[in-house]
């Protein structure tokens, strides 16, 4: 687990989280204990460890109050396995579309990926040293050079100035005038010359020919019920030598293509595969939405409702705990971390069958937003929509301010909205502000526009015409 998560208390945890969701503190709260839980477990003995399972949280509240956001920020927080699903995307057994067991496999394909980026930033001070060997090499190509051959490369200058011209054509014409030992030196020179203008960023811009590995694009057939999966063309893969290819490049892009290519060589993929593993099945996250669109209701029991039930039944087991094939082997979920969310406005968590709300037992309620929330959410978090759109207009040179009464018009006419027509949550703040910002974006760039301040007025004027219940119908996301 990531070791900054490992310090965090729970409070800590809830302050990271704050910086970026308004209220919700009981869902916050919730989710930090959760995680903390995770790293408690991991410093108990293997015996007690075995016995513990995550408990597993649902949440509940109406679209827009934070839910997505919570498993946004919190996949940004941890180096854990985090994968985000639709409950609405997978199908029961035997009907067309994703299984379940899909979801676990996309959880090793992230955790694969979190180790391997962790693996290669360890190797990239070896392979950033070996990069430049191999520029320097295309630059001034060593004794693997026949004599004869006629150079295209654009840095023979170097070897055509300080005291170098008459030795390379020696060298080139084959005349043993000198020997070699004294050629290899003169050789040695000028690569330390090269060496020092590269690292001083002098020839970040010519173009060399680099050597790179030849992978042509794999037809992938994903294979997912059989949780098997098998590249055409590559399946005699491993058998044939690597193919490489020639590729004129900047120097600048050559040390990124070289270190990656180093760095991909130095690594042990067995070694990372057998972490990730691990990982995704003691750390994994699991952030199931929509979980209440596949629980029918008791007044309907027909048609697509046979199929709602039958997901919940193929997502029973996986949450429970069993064991998942996936390409790389066979995955348990015993001790991942499941989060349902779902706005339940039109089913009841008492709607989902009894065995799958027996494995969420932690419910947790969002609130709706009010006037004041949608107040702080304008302004508060880091990515608060009014620095969003003042950091968009300032690219054209003019800087938009809200004064303090039209931030509180603009909180109000949300929540109006909402109490009026479909409850969007937060979401209705964005249809609102793209409104107001709408015509001065369109007249950028204009050298007369100068800075400009929107006040109460301006707000009400805006919308003084679309404020009625016939026409507020567009403001329907």
């Amino acid at each position: 687990m990531n070791t900054k998560l490992k310090s965090m208390t729970p409070k800590e945890i809830v302050l990271e989280l704050d910086k970026y969701i308004i209220g919700q503190d009981d869902a916050k709260k919730s989710v930090a204990i959760a995680l903390r839980n995770r790293y408690r477990r991991s410093l108990l003995d293997e015996q007690i460890r075995e016995e513990i399972s995550p408990k597993n949280i649902l949440m509940m509240g109406p679209t827009g109050v934070g839910k997505t956001e919570i498993a946004r920020r919190l996949s940004k927080l941890m180096d854990a396995p985090f994968v985000k699903v639709e409950a609405t995307k997978f199908t029961e057994v035997g009907y067309v579309g994703r299984d379940v067991e899909s979801m676990i496999r996309d959880l090793v394909e992230a955790s694969i990926r979190i180790t391997k980026e962790s693996r290669l930033h360890e190797k990239y001070e070896i392979a950033d040293q070996i990069a430049e060997e191999k520029i320097i090499e295309a630059i001034i190509p060593g004794k693997k050079k026949k004599s004869g051959d006629k150079s295209n490369n654009p840095f023979d200058f170097i070897l055509n100035s300080g005291g170098y011209s008459s030795q390379k054509k020696l060298y080139e014409e084959g005349k043993d005038t000198k020997p070699e030992d004294e050629d290899l030196s003169d050789l040695e020179m000028a690569r330390e010359q090269v060496r020092e203008q590269l690292r001083e960023g002098l020839l970040e811009e010519q173009f060399i020919e680099i050597e790179v590995d030849d992978s042509p694009k794999s037809n992938q057939l994903d294979m997912s019920n059989e949780g098997a999966s098998m590249a055409i063309g590559n399946i005699f893969g491993d058998m044939m030598p690597k193919k490489t290819k020639n590729k004129n490049v900047r120097v600048k892009d050559a040390r990124k293509i070289l270190r990656e290519q180093e760095a991909q060589n130095l690594i042990d993929m067995d070694q990372v595969i057998d972490e990730a593993l691990e990982n995704a099945e003691q750390n994994g996250i699991l952030f199931i939405d929509e979980i209440d669109k596949i629980a029918s209701g008791s007044s309907m029991r027909s048609g697509a409702d046979i199929s709602r039930e039958g997901v919940q039944r193929d997502i029973l087991p996986i949450v429970e705990g069993s064991v998942v094939n996936t390409k790389y082997g066979p995955v348990k979920t015993d001790y991942m971390l499941f989060i349902g969310a779902g706005a339940f406005h039109s089913a009841k968590p008492s709607d989902l069958i009894p065995e799958l709300q027996g494995r969420f037992p932690i419910s947790v309620e969002l609130n709706s937003l009010d006037k004041d929330d949608f107040l702080k959410i304008l302004t508060v978090p880091k990515n608060a929509i009014i620095k969003q759109h003042k950091a968009l207009l300032e690219t054209e040179g003019i800087e938009i301010n809200f004064t303090e009464d039209a931030l509180d018009e603009i909180a109000s006419m949300a929540f109006l909205m909402n109490e009026q027509t479909e409850n969007i949550g937060a979401r209705r703040l964005h249809t609102i502000i793209e409104k107001l910002v709408e015509d001065i974006s369109y007249e950028l760039p204009n050298e007369e526009m100068d800075d400009i301040t929107l006040s109460r007025d301006d707000v009400k004027q805006k919308f003084i015409e679309k404020i009625h219940e016939e026409n507020v119908d567009q403001y329907i996301l």
